[in-house]
């Protein structure tokens, strides 16, 4: 066997991230000065969120998301910033070390309230606990309101602005700290579970009163404008494979009187009350298990009874209503084909009108008070997300935010990314999202990186990516397929992968790489394929489908259905494209690309956190050793206390530059941003 070519790589016990790329040298200088996106600088990305508009209309809070590079944790804390929707006056509101989150304004404008961490009532030695703060918008110091023995999940303030409305998870009991405290705390599963549940915190008496209890958990709540009724969701539990099992309920405040408003085997959620009280709008759909299904628009009266349903015939998804300030028309946001568009219904007419905001990734929506204007945070192809204001017809959008001030003043260049389409073997149009490198030459023929999504029922949209960017500042273009299966194309569409995985996708992504190489922009002797989750199982079945890569990275991905069956959380999402495994063998093994693993040929660099329960990381040992038995080149990256996502900064930094040292060697290509010595800065970065 070839020792070689067999390397296993655990980030624990590796020093930091630095060690597979220091230098020997020591005296090179400086570091060079670059002008595109590196590792570091993926992570100086600062984010914005949870714009809301004040009830006069005139000004915005929101939250900015920084990092502290200078620190030891690279830890990032989150502040709650104050604009006027003319994009004066922008100011920082609250600062420190504890991150501030979720404002919402009073009705009189006064006040906001936010969700921070407090001291105060966390345990003795052990970590604070989130609780609600009060904060003046005229100035002055912030004061803490909620002692609550669990962490505050959400709240709303009622419409009278006299009771905070909040969601907290049930505290363990003496029984089970003692437990937990002597390590005599065995788990048999399914059988017991920490449900969230609704309490009122009366803000004149100072004092708060559970709302719900019992053998559910409570999420999304919303108020009536009376203040006196509450609807929410209820699911049976909290694992994540429930979350399409979930109901509707109304509950009077005063006598803590509940009942369920409308009956349906499948998923009901999102519940909105009328300005007048008298209905709730909410998005469902009557299928089990899975999210495969469009939701379409549910009005029903606060009462019960039969609901109207609209949107019958609109083939996108639904998923949160927002109603007009006089009740005639509801608003949503969805995925339409490669971006994110904002839709009107009348009630009354069922007429359904596009209202088009600017190309991207548009989310967030609010309405204000009084109808007239518009607050969202958008993200387009060229530039992170920021917050923004529009009229109602959205016809004079404005940006609002500056929260990446430092990429200008650095004078980093981004490649072009935009919408392609090509033709798959069936004749139908896919699309995709092609980022091309930093200074494109129309005369070059570049490395092509495949890129397909996760999900599988998700969709690229053209939005900003720090990845993308930093694989276009290193010369490389990133082609990102819509195959069948994606999610904003119609139901069709949607569920054209079912019973077809590894086939129609595979073809899908394939005839886009053509497409590439027909036009003269990739070279066909330098193809790279990475993914993560769905993409790394599609990673995973590209390797043992051909050898026109010479370099493929699976990440988070499932090469053997059977057994990610029975150990992954979302069995029943994965079992309505298949089937059970004892009832359908054939189909989980003809779709398992471990299956074919005596075909790869190709160079492969494995990745997978420790704690994955999504795809638990015993698949990517699975693939890892039979590559091993074979004698292929395989590299293996394991990363302690990640789950089904790459949180951790330091982590997140050595995945960007182990890919982007994998697909240079393996494409012959001279990384810009990154070295293996000392990384290379950009022209106004700091020493790390």
């Amino acid at each position: 066997m070839n020792q070689q070519k067999i390397r296993l790589f655990s980030v624990v016990i590796v020093f930091l991230f630095f060690t597979p790329f220091l230098s020997a040298e020591k005296d090179k200088g400086k570091a060079e000065v670059v002008d595109v996106l590196s590792a570091q600088n993926t992570l100086r990305i600062n984010s914005v969120s949870g714009p809301t508009l004040s009830p006069d209309s005139k000004w915005v809070v929101y939250t900015k998301r920084e990092r502290d590079m200078e620190s030891e944790d690279l830890k990032a804390v989150t502040h709650i910033w104050r604009v006027h929707v003319d994009g004066s006056q922008r100011r920082q509101m609250t600062r420190g070390a504890n991150s501030c989150s979720s404002p919402s304004w009073f009705p009189d404008g006064d006040r906001i309230a936010f969700l921070s961490s407090s001291k105060k009532t966390g345990d003795a030695g052990g970590e604070s606990k989130t609780q609600i703060f009060f904060m003046y918008m005229d100035g002055g110091e912030a004061w803490q309101v909620t002692e609550h023995e669990e962490s505050i999940g959400s709240f709303s303030i009622s419409p009278d602005g006299n009771k905070i409305l909040f969601t907290a998870r049930d505290p363990l009991s003496k029984e089970e700290k003692e437990k937990q405290k002597k390590k005599d705390d065995e788990e048999v599963v399914d059988q017991k579970f920490r449900m969230s549940h609704l309490w009122i915190y009366d803000i004149k008496e100072d004092k708060e009163s559970r709302l719900t209890e019992g053998d559910f958990t409570v999420s999304s709540p919303d108020w009536s404008s009376d203040s006196r009724h509450i609807v929410y969701e209820t699911r049976p539990n909290t694992k994540i494979d429930e979350n399409w099992n979930s109901d509707i309920w109304v509950i009077e405040t005063d006598s803590k009187e509940s009942r369920k408003l409308f009956e349906n085997p499948g998923s009901d959620i999102s519940p909105r009350w009328s300005p007048d009280g008298k209905s709730i709008a909410f998005a469902s759909d009557p299928h089990t298990g899975t999210n495969t299904w469009y939701k379409k628009l549910y009005i029903i009266s606060y009462e019960g009874g039969e609901p109207e349903i609209l949107l019958k015939d609109f083939d996108l998804d639904f998923s949160y209503p927002i109603w007009s300030e006089d009740g005639s028309k509801i608003y949503w946001s969805t995925g339409d084909r490669t971006t994110y568009n904002l839709f009107s219904v009348d009630i009354k007419s069922g007429k359904i009108k596009k209202l088009n905001p600017p190309l991207g990734s548009n989310f967030q929506w609010e309405l204000s008070e009084d109808g007239s204007r518009w607050v969202w945070v958008r993200s387009g192809p060229d530039w992170p997300a920021e917050i923004y204001t529009a009229s109602l017809d959205l016809r004079d959008p404005k940006k609002l935010s500056d929260a990446n001030q430092w990429l200008e003043k650095e004078h980093i260049k981004f490649g072009k990314a935009e919408v392609v389409k090509w033709k798959n073997s069936e004749g139908q149009w896919i699309e995709g999202i092609l980022t091309y490198p930093v200074d494109y030459d129309s005369q070059k023929k570049y490395p092509l990186i495949l890129n397909p999504h996760g999900g599988p029922s998700s969709a690229r949209i053209l939005s900003f990516s720090s990845s993308n960017q930093f694989f276009a500042g290193n010369g490389f273009m990133v082609l990102q397929p819509n195959f069948r299966g994606s999610s904003n194309y119609g139901q069709e569409f949607l569920n054209a992968n079912r019973n077809y995985w590894g086939i129609r996708d595979y073809d899908d992504c394939m005839t886009g790489v053509d497409d590439c190489i027909e036009k003269g922009l990739a070279d066909p002797e330098r193809l790279i394929c990475y993914g993560w989750s769905y993409g790394g199982y599609m990673s995973y079945w590209i390797v043992t489908q051909t050898d026109r890569f010479q370099a493929v990275s699976p990440g988070a991905g499932l090469p053997n259905l059977y057994s990610m069956y029975s150990t992954t959380d979302i069995s029943h999402y994965l079992g309505w494209f298949f089937g059970t495994p004892w009832d359908k063998e054939e189909s989980y093994e003809k779709h398992s690309p471990i299956r074919y693993v005596k075909n790869v040929k190709t160079p492969v660099l494995i990745m997978h956190g420790a704690e994955d329960r999504r795809v638990p990381q015993e698949q990517a040992v699975e693939f890892y050793q039979a590559l091993r038995d074979l004698d292929k080149e395989v590299t293996f990256v394991r990363y302690p206390r990640e789950g089904h996502g790459i949180s951790e900064p330091r982590h997140q930094m050595d995945r960007l530059r182990r890919y982007l040292f994998f697909f240079a060697e393996k494409a012959g290509v001279e990384p810009v941003s990154e070295s293996k010595g000392e990384p290379k800065k950009s022209k106004e970065e700091k020493d790390f």
